[in-house]
């Protein structure tokens, strides 16, 4: 008899799919005995009701009435609750893990008619995609194999596998799946300098798109030697004359190799970017200097990029009344009448001060032959710095650039709500969410956000790069507060982006908007440039948005953008840090959600989950809706739960905020 028997069920989980077009069977000797009548082999689908990529699949899959109709001729398909059978689902997860794979929800294994597993899976996607093969591929291949070789199915894994991994890669070759990603990383530290950090040779640019990519993926694999080269980096540049050690921020570029001498300009998305880093950083290995960096570079923004509405101007010039750097410059004689002989001695000492200068016309501040200062000396410095930065400010100062420029704001803010809600500093996110208000009450127009704001002016319409950072920051700020507001206009900002700026035939973004101004042509590009490429920004906001809103258009728009961009990207990875970042976003994010009376400790928890990993939503709040967050609601206990998928795996609810960040870990693993 062909039909779908889970309406007879009373789990919940398997009430979710008796509509479905596939002929499911519950666990159970009928369902074995019409495997071993018919000769077909078993598809031993397993999940549970709050599992996220469970219903991902079966919306993909078994609501398809093709995908359907070829389970349906090729095998007997069973359907099983492992909440309510744990043992089913732990014999087959340890069959999974046997296989080399790692284990997650929903398990996807198949078996001989005697119930012997002899290949599986997590989540498939309906088509090929980053490294994983499609489902209608996989169902073919298995019933291939099991038909043409019975006797030798339990031995032929590897010729499965083989066959599997070449559907898996489309004939463009542009998937990027996550051995790419690691190759990609395992290549980069060649590139770096082993002494000074930075990719070798000078100029020296921060490139925080790559070392973010280290960052990720030395977390992912627990690689200390990657994530070594992003400290080492971040902590000579910290130190270096790169950074303004009086008033903090750091500028542009160093001229040189060693971070010593910048071009002096300071921009707002420099700042942004490392602010991001320095939070990392800091977590990882609990340096003092990184968290001292991120404060006074949030201390530099306050006091000298805010707008009189909230928002962040865009620049300070690198000269002065003509001199490049002479704002910053100081000769020995002057720090001794500001600070007297002794101390000036002291901190001349620390700061490579000299009377000859260490530069052309005097000395650049910086500590980089300094080795590490104790906490006694660093307290010591500390005032001595105050008062230089006093005598400073009455120096003839740079010129701001006051615009107010949609994309390197979203950036920033995107940045602050980040590392403040990760670090536990309320006051970041508060600056964050009072420059996101700004932006939006004084740069979007009848729906449309402009590019730049300054004065009376505003530029219309925007650029892809403005709608995509934007809609990071939205997503950044509604992680750290809450709030639902800024996540509706992340939504409406890429709906923006999708509608005026999408190309037909790549499926990636242009920079500029269809009724935008006449060009010759509208510029696509996919590498980053001084700012993270605005495809890469945009598929990185999309796949978490989806996470947030349940909404799974969001994550297929995002593949099909990446898989515009990731041949560009796997032909010259230097230039593609962005996207390399949106990738591994797309294949292992962390998606949190609190539900429950202790939802808000347990979304506090979630947010010390460094966040290029993870996005935290609080069921019931609004924003977090459909069938997937009302089975989480519905089975949290009552004290709450928090639920987490990562790359399309879910684990159990998890009811102690202490055990978040343990069970992520184990999942990244």
């Amino acid at each position: 008899m062909s039909e779908n028997r889970l309406s007879r069920e009373t789990s919940p989980y398997l009430l979710q799919h008796k509509d479905n077009p596939v002929h499911w069977w519950a666990w159970g000797p009928e369902a074995f005995a019409e495997a071993q009548a018919t000769g077909k082999p078993i598809l031993l689908s397993v999940g549970y009701a709050a599992c996220h990529w469970c219903h991902v699949m079966a919306h993909e899959s078994f609501e398809n009435a093709d995908v359907a109709g070829l389970m349906n001729a090729l095998f007997v398909n069973i359907k099983v609750d492992r909440e309510e059978r744990p043992d089913v689902d732990q014999i087959y997860m340890s069959a999974l893990q046997q296989l080399g794979q790692s284990g997650g929800w929903p398990l996807t294994m198949f078996l001989d008619p005697e119930g012997k597993p002899f290949w599986g899976g997590t989540y498939f996607p309906p088509a090929a995609s980053y490294g994983r093969p499609g489902f209608t591929d996989v169902l073919q291949q298995v019933s291939t194999v099991f038909t043409q070789n019975k006797d030798k199915v339990e031995k032929n894994t590897a010729t499965i596998l083989a066959r599997l991994k070449k559907a898996a890669t489309p004939v463009a070759g542009a998937a990027i799946g996550r051995e790419d990603l690691n190759d990609a990383a395992a290549r980069l530290p060649a590139m770096f300098d082993p002494v000074h950090g930075g990719l070798k040779g000078a100029p020296k640019f921060p490139q925080s798109g790559l070392l973010e990519f280290l960052w990720r993926v030395g977390t992912r694999r627990k690689d200390d030697a990657l994530k070594a080269i992003v400290a080492l980096t971040l902590n000579r540049m910290c130190e270096g004359g790169i950074y303004d050690h009086l008033g903090g921020g750091f500028a542009r570029y160093s001229v040189d190799e060693i971070w010593f001498v910048p071009h002096f300009e300071k921009m707002l998305y420099d700042n942004a970017l490392l602010l991001e880093l320095l939070a990392l950083a800091y977590s990882d290995t609990g340096d003092a200097l990184f968290l001292t960096r991120a404060r006074e570079t949030v201390g530099w923004l306050k006091r000298e990029m805010l707008t009189p509405e909230g928002a962040f101007a865009a620049s300070l010039d690198a000269d002065t009344e003509g001199h490049e750097g002479r704002f910053y410059v100081w000769s020995e004689a002057e720090i001794t009448a500001v600070l007297g002989a002794e101390d000036a001695a002291f901190f001349n000492r620390l700061y490579d001060v000299s009377r000859a200068g260490n530069w052309e016309v005097g000395n650049i501040l910086n500590r980089t032959e300094a080795g590490v200062v104790s906490a006694e000396d660093e307290a010591r410095l500390a005032p001595l710095r105050e008062k230089l930065l006093l005598a400073r400010e009455k120096r003839v100062r740079p010129g701001r650039d006051d615009k107010v420029l949609a994309d390197w704001n979203g950036l920033m803010i995107a940045a602050l709500a980040r590392a403040g809600g990760f670090l536990g500093e309320a006051e970041w996110v508060a600056l964050a969410q009072r420059a996101f208000d700004a932006v939006v009450s004084h740069m979007v127009v009848e729906g449309r956000l402009a590019h730049s704001w300054c004065g009376t002016k505003i530029v219309l319409p925007g650029l892809a790069s403005d709608l995509a950072a934007m809609a990071r920051a939205g997503i950044a700020l509604h992680e750290a507060t809450g709030a639902p507001e800024p996540l509706a206009q992340a939504a409406h900002f890429l709906e923006v982006l999708e509608t005026h700026h999408r190309d037909p035939e790549t499926g990636a973004y242009f920079l500029t908007a269809y009724d935008g101004d006449s060009l010759i042509l509208r510029p696509l590009a996919t590498h980053d440039e001084a700012v993270p490429n605005a495809n890469a920004v945009a598929a990185d906001a999309l796949i978490r948005l989806a996470a947030l809103t349940g909404n799974d258009a969001f994550r297929t728009r995002a593949d099909r953008v990446l898989t515009g961009v990731s041949g560009a990207t796997a032909k010259n990875v230097l230039a593609h840090g962005a996207t390399l970042n949106a990738i591994d976003t797309r294949l292992g994010l962390a998606e949190m959600v609190a539900v429950g009376a202790n939802r808000e400790a347990l979304a506090a928890a979630a947010l010390k989950v460094p966040f290029p990993l993870r996005v935290v939503a609080r069921a019931g709040d609004g924003v977090a809706s459909g069938s997937v967050m009302a089975a989480r609601i519905a089975s949290a206990p009552a004290e709450g739960a928090a639920f987490v998928c990562v790359g399309e795996r879910c684990s159990l609810p998890v009811s102690d905020p202490a055990q978040i960040a343990a069970v992520v870990g184990e999942m990244l693993s």
